[in-house]
């Protein structure tokens, strides 16, 4: 078996669960917010501040988008790696996802924590 370090997971059955795992969470936080638009209260700052001002709806925010960056990173790894033959290139292009994943999570945490 081969294992690549650059990979989420340690193996391909490992980034597998993780794939379906982070789909199940983003799907059930996209239910939550369908849910609060379909069935809450007018949508104002007020409501909206409140909604958000919860600790749940904050961590479950948290949670979706650590799931959308693990998603992403599985994904674009596996395209990059398929297509981008030159190791050199691959490596940077592979950087400057992870780069942009990390400058996500952190304007993620402070939006959604505060700064």
């Amino acid at each position: 078996m081969v294992s690549n370090v650059s990979t989420v997971g340690r193996n391909g059955v490992h980034d597998f669960i993780l794939i379906r795992a982070t789909a199940i969470i983003l799907t059930l936080y996209t239910l939550y917010m369908v849910g609060f638009f379909a069935f809450g209260p007018d949508l104002t700052f007020e409501t909206w501040s409140a909604f958000f001002g919860k600790l749940s709806t904050k961590v479950f925010t948290m949670l979706a988008l650590l799931s959308i960056l693990v998603h992403a990173w599985i994904g674009l790894w596996q395209v990059l790696t398929d297509y981008i033959k030159p190791a050199a290139l691959r490596a940077g292009l592979q950087f400057g996802v992870v780069a942009v994943l990390l400058v996500y999570l952190f304007s993620g945490f402070f939006i959604v924590w505060g700064a």
